[in-house]
Parts: C-alpha cells; structure tokens; sequence
C-alpha cells in the first residue's frame, strides 16, 4: 500500500475515534477532526488556545455534501465558486448536522469544498465533513509550509500525514466570503 493510501487509511481510524489529524488541503497544512463529533472539535480549540467565538472551516468534498448540511441555500453560491481561482470558504446561514461548537452564534458556518486531490479523497472515503483550521496555536503565525509547523502541534494530533511533507510551495489560507441574503458575495479576506 502506497504511503498516501495509508494516510488516508490511518486518518480515517483516527477521525472515526474522535481524534485530530495534521494534514494537507488546498490552503495549506491543518489541524482537523470529524466536524460532526463536538469532542473532537472541543481538542481543537483546547490545542490552538482558541475561544469558542472563533470559528474554524469545514471542509467537503461536493456541491452535494453542501447541500446536506445547510438548510436554506442559494443554488447561486455554486456558480460563484466556479468563477474562484484560488481557494474559497463561504460562510453560509441555516446549519444542521454540525458540531454544535462549529456554528456560530448567528446559526451560520464556513465551508469549503476542498479541490486538492488528498483531502478530496479522505473526504468522500470518510463520508462526512471535516474541520480545517491552520496549524498553529491562536496568535502565532500561520504555517506556510509542513516544516514551519510547531513541534508543539505536531507532537498533540493523534496522526501526522506523511504526504506532501516535503512540498516546499507556501500556501495560502483561502478567500473568506459571507453569502449575503440578496445572493452576492460579500468577501471578507482575500
């Protein structure tokens, strides 16, 4: 068995259990868990040193899977993101099927359909949503590569992928945009 396809087994073990994962996604390296257990994400917030009012992205792998978890959706959004060069999270209003410590007080979350080949496939193997939020503690720079990552993050999370490890491209956290009532985007950090 390759070493990606063995990542993505040992991540799903871990997820399935409730534990954290470092992995890489299309902004880069990421602290993640199963976005549907309030535990798992609870060790996130414990790890970073974050207050419950910040709120971290889930990611999914389809058009579909956005559509599982957010009640009232504006088809529109979809369109939008396929005129997105570069990764884009969207905060959207109407939230079910979330971890209760994801959603923010006003009912909404941020979600992204991830685009990079491996998390593309962890995701649909694992068939449910996963947390992404950059690997550091809160207030410390973020990592632009797996090596500028903390030895402190990397020694907490139950299991480290081994894929992309060596990728020396800095990466980008994604654009951030509000999907408003009136259906434009509003774009919050680019």
């Amino acid at each position: 068995m390759s070493n990606y396809l063995t990542d993505i087994e040992k991540c799903i073990s871990v997820l399935e259990n409730g534990g954290l994962i470092l992995y890489p996604t299309d902004a880069g390296w990421g602290i993640g868990c199963d976005a549907t257990n309030e535990d798992a994400v609870g060790q996130i917030y414990a790890l970073k040193k974050l207050a419950d009012s910040c709120k971290m992205i889930v990611l999914v792998p389809t058009e579909r899977d956005v559509m599982q978890y957010i009640t009232t959706l504006d088809l529109e959004v979809f369109n939008y993101l396929k005129t997105c060069t570069k990764p884009t999270t969207i905060i959207y209003k109407g939230t079910i099927g979330i971890a209760d410590n994801l959603i923010a007080n006003d009912g909404s979350i941020a979600i992204r359909i991830c685009n990079d080949e491996f998390c593309k496939h962890l995701l649909k193997r694992f068939k449910k949503p996963i947390v992404t939020t950059s690997a550091n503690i809160c207030g410390a720079a973020t990592p632009a590569t797996f090596s500028e990552i903390n030895n402190q993050i990397i020694t907490a999370v139950d299991y480290v992928v081994s894929h992309r490890q060596n990728d020396t491209t800095a990466s980008e956290p994604s654009t951030i945009v509000q999907w408003l009532a009136n259906g434009t985007p509003q774009i919050l950090s680019y």
